[in-house]
C-alpha cells in the first residue's frame, strides 16, 4: 500500500499533538464497558490496546520493530522503536504529555489528523485503559537522547515523569500487570491467543517486524518459547497461510492494492476445491467479523465482474436457472483490509463497517484486479466460471435438501425428529439440550437428566465432515438434519440463502456431551465444524457449550472423589494415601445415571466450557485443518495440543 509517509513527517509530532477527550473515572466501576468482558477474552484485549499504539506509529512510517514479552508473573511488556510517546508539558492538562495518555481516557495523538492519518487503535479506549484496569504498570520512553519514565498503580501516578539516563535509542515500553480484583476469573495470558493476533497483525502491516516471547516456557538450550512474524507480501502471505491446508484451483493468489477515492484498498483471494465460503475483512487492523460496507462493496465487485466475464465467456448458457451471488463465493478464501481515518462501526458489536463511501472504492478496486487477471489468466478463468457453474447446480439441489428439512419440520409430530427427548420447559432461555454420541449414552443422559429443562439428542455415531462434502449433501444428512428441526433454526432467505433465522431457537444452551477419549474429541471437532460452518451465529450469541465429563474416579473406603486430569487424579491420591483405587471412564455409558448428573449435568456442580471465536481467521484455519485431507499439520497441531489425551495403544 503506497502510504504517503511524507506527509506525516511535516508536522512535529509534540505534546500538543496530544487531546484530552474525557475522563477515566468509570473504567474500574465498568470495565465491561470498555474491553468487552472481564475474562478471558477482556484480559487480551489489554494487550492488543498497548499494541495498537505501537501498530500506529509504524502506519505512521516511524516505527519497524515491535515486541510483546509474557513474563514469569503473567505481566506483559510491549516495546517498540517508534518515536516515543511526548513527555514535555502538555499546555490544557499542566502535566507531562505521557501522563495524560496514559491517565486520560481517548487521550493520545491519533485523535490530531496532522500526526496520524489512521488508527488501528481509534476502535479501542486506549493504554490509558490498560492503565486503570491495571495494578501496577511502568512506562519508559526513549525519546531524543534521554530515557523518561513513570509508574502507575490502578491507573493512578505514584511520581511525576522523570528523566533516568541518556540513550541512542528511541520507542515506548509499556511493562503492566492486570488488576486481580477486576480479573478475577484468570489472570493468565494464553500465548496462542497472543500469538494469532500479533501474526495477523503482521500480514495486515507488511514490512514490520513483530516478536512475541513467553518466559514462562524455557526451552532446554536456555532461550525462551517465542516466535517472530514479519511479511514482506502482506496480504497474499496471508492468504498463502489460511489456505496451506486446501487444495487451490489456481498457481497465484490474485491480489490488489493501491488508494481508490482517497480509501487505502488491499484485496487478496484465491479459489480452493473446498465448497466453503471464507471472507475476512478488516478496517484499521480490527477484524470486523460483522462486515460492513466493505465487504458488501467486494461481493458487488466479485460478482458483476465474475458474471459479465461467465455470460460472454458462453459457459453458462446451457445452464436453466440464473446463477446467484453465493454462487462466486464457493470455495474461496479472500482478505479485505481497508484503513478510513474516520471510521463509523455498527452493529450488536461495534464490528460492522458503516462507512459508505467505501462500499464503492471496494468494488471498484476488485473489479479492476479481477478483470485483469481474468484477460491475463485465462485458464485460471475458465476454471473458476466452471467451479461456480458446479455451486449454481449444487446450490439448487441444496435448495431443495433445505425445503425438505422445513417440510419434515412441518409433517413430524411437533416438528420434532423421534429421537429427542425434550424437556417440558417453554421458555427457550431456561432449556438446554445436550446432543449426545449413541443411543447408549443417551439412554442414560435421559435417565439422568433433569426433564424440565434439560433435553437430549442422541446422534448416531460420527455425523458427516461438512468440511469436505458439498452444501447439498449436508442437508440431506440424517443426524444434521435431526439437529436443526430440534433447535428449532431455518436457513436461506430469498435476500440471503445461507442465512440462520434464530427467532425460534428452542434452546439457549445447546451443550456437546461426547466422551473424554480421542473419538469423543473428534465427534465433539465434527459437531464444532459443523456449528462454524453452518450455524456461526449459534457460536458468536454465546449458545453453544462443551460438556466436560471426568476421566477419573478415585476412591478409597467410604470416600470418592472425580477427577478431570492426570494432575488432577495425581493429587487426590496423594491426598487419599495408599490404597486408593482408580476408576477411569473410556466413555459416558460406563457411568451411571446418577454418576452423569452428579459430573456432568447438574447446573449447581459442573463445569462446561463456553465455545467462543477469539478470531475469525484463525478458527477458519484451524477447522480447515483439522476436517481436511492435509494428514501432517493435523498431526503437528494435535501433538502440540493434546496435553491431556490418553491414547490407547
Amino acid at each position: 500500500m503506497s502510504e504517503p509517509k511524507e506527509e506525516f513527517n511535516k508536522h512535529n509530532y509534540s505534546a500538543d499533538s496530544i487531546q484530552a477527550l474525557e475522563g477515566m473515572e468509570h473504567v474500574r466501576m465498568r470495565p465491561s464497558m470498555y474491553i468487552g468482558d472481564v475474562g478471558a477474552r477482556g484480559l487480551h484485549h489489554l494487550v492488543y490496546e498497548v499494541v495498537d499504539n505501537s501498530i500506529d506509529e509504524a502506519l505512521a512510517g516511524h516505527c519497524n520493530n515491535i515486541t510483546v514479552t509474557i513474563n514469569e508473573d503473567n505481566s506483559i511488556t510491549t516495546e517498540d522503536d517508534g518515536r516515543g510517546i511526548p513527555v514535555d508539558l502538555h499546555k490544557k492538562e499542566g502535566v507531562s504529555a505521557l501522563e495524560v495518555v496514559m491517565t486520560k481516557i481517548g487521550a493520545g495523538g491519533k485523535f490530531d489528523k496532522d500526526s496520524y492519518k489512521v488508527s488501528g487503535g481509534l476502535h479501542g479506549v486506549g493504554v490509558s485503559c490498560v492503565n486503570a484496569l491495571s495494578a501496577h504498570l511502568k512506562a519508559t520512553v526513549f525519546r531524543e537522547g534521554k530515557i523518561y519514565e513513570q509508574e502507575y498503580e490502578r491507573g493512578k501516578t505514584l511520581y511525576p515523569v522523570k528523566q533516568v539516563g541518556e540513550t541512542d535509542k528511541r520507542g515506548t515500553t509499556v511493562t503492566f500487570k492486570p488488576d486481580p480484583t477486576i480479573f478475577t476469573q484468570t489472570l493468565e495470558y494464553s500465548y496462542d491467543t497472543l500469538a494469532s493476533r500479533l501474526r495477523e497483525l503482521a500480514y495486515l502491516n507488511k514490512g514490520i517486524t513483530i516478536h512475541i516471547i513467553d518466559k514462562r516456557n524455557k526451552k532446554e538450550d536456555g532461550t525462551f518459547e517465542g516466535e517472530t512474524f514479519h511479511s514482506e507480501e502482506g496480504l497474499k502471505e496471508f492468504i498463502k497461510y489460511l489456505d496451506a491446508t486446501r487444495e487451490p484451483l489456481m498457481k497465484d493468489v490474485i491480489s490488489f492494492e493501491g488508494e481508490k477515492n482517497g480509501v487505502p484498498v488491499e484485496v487478496a483471494m484465491i479459489y480452493n476445491t473446498s465448497y466453503a465460503e471464507n471472507l475476512h475483512s478488516y478496517v484499521n487492523n480490527i477484524n470486523t467479523h460483522e462486515g460492513g460496507t466493505h465487504l458488501s462493496g467486494f461481493r458487488r465487485g466479485l460478482t458483476h465482474t465474475l458474471k459479465k466475464y461467465a455470460d460472454s465467456s458462453g459457459l453458462t448458457d446451457k445452464l436453466k436457472f440464473d446463477i446467484a451471488g453465493d454462487d462466486f463465493r464457493e470455495g474461496l478464501t479472500a482478505i479485505i483490509s481497508v484503513k478510513v481515518q474516520e471510521p463509523q462501526f455498527e452493529g450488536q458489536t461495534k464490528t460492522k463497517l458503516g462507512n459508505r463511501e467505501v462500499s464503492a472504492s471496494v468494488s471498484q478496486a476488485v473489479s479492476e484486479m479481477l478483470t485483469d487477471y481474468l484477460e491475463e489468466h485465462p485458464d485460471d478463468a475458465k476454471i473458476i466460471v466452471q467451479k461456480v457453474i458446479l455451486a449454481a447446480q449444487a446450490r439448487h439441489a441444496a435448495q431443495k435438501a433445505r425445503e425438505m428439512v422445513q417440510r419434515k419440520t412441518v409433517m413430524s409430530i411437533g416438528g420434532l425428529p423421534g429421537k429427542l427427548s425434550d424437556c417440558s420447559e417453554q421458555d427457550p432461555a431456561k432449556c438446554e439440550v445436550f446432543l449426545v454420541e449413541g443411543d447408549s449414552a443417551g439412554g442414560t443422559a435421559k435417565q439422568g437428566r433433569d426433564r424440565a429443562f434439560q433435553a437430549i439428542l442422541p446422534l448416531r455415531g460420527k455425523i458427516l465432515n461438512v468440511e469436505k462434502a458439498m452444501v447439498h449433501k449436508v442437508f440431506e444428512n440424517e443426524e444434521i438434519k435431526n439437529i436443526f428441526t430440534a433447535l428449532g433454526v431455518t436457513i436461506g432467505t430469498e435476500e440471503d440463502s445461507k442465512a440462520l433465522n434464530l427467532s425460534k431457537l428452542r434452546y439457549h444452551k445447546i451443550v456437546i456431551m461426547c466422551d473424554a477419549d480421542i473419538d469423543g474429541s473428534h465427534i465433539a471437532t465434527l459437531i464444532l465444524t459443523f456449528f462454524f460452518r453452518y450455524m456461526k451465529e449459534l457460536i458468536e450469541e454465546g449458545h453453544v457449550y462443551i460438556a466436560t465429563p471426568p476421566l477419573y474416579l478415585v476412591k478409597k473406603g467410604a470416600k470418592k472423589q472425580y477427577a478431570w486430569s492426570d494432575k488432577e487424579r495425581d493429587e487426590i491420591i496423594s491426598d487419599f494415601g495408599d490404597g486408593s483405587k482408580i476408576q477411569r471412564y473410556k466413555g459416558l455409558g460406563e457411568m451411571n445415571a446418577e454418576q452423569l448428573w452428579d459430573t456432568t449435568m447438574n447446573p449447581e456442580f459442573r463445569t462446561m466450557r463456553l465455545v467462543q471465536i477469539d478470531n475469525g481467521t484463525e478458527a477458519d484455519r484451524i477447522f480447515s485443518m483439522l476436517m481436511g485431507d492435509e494428514v501432517p499439520p493435523r498431526r503437528e497441531f494435535i501433538e502440540k495440543n493434546a496435553v491431556y489425551a490418553n491414547i490407547d495403544a
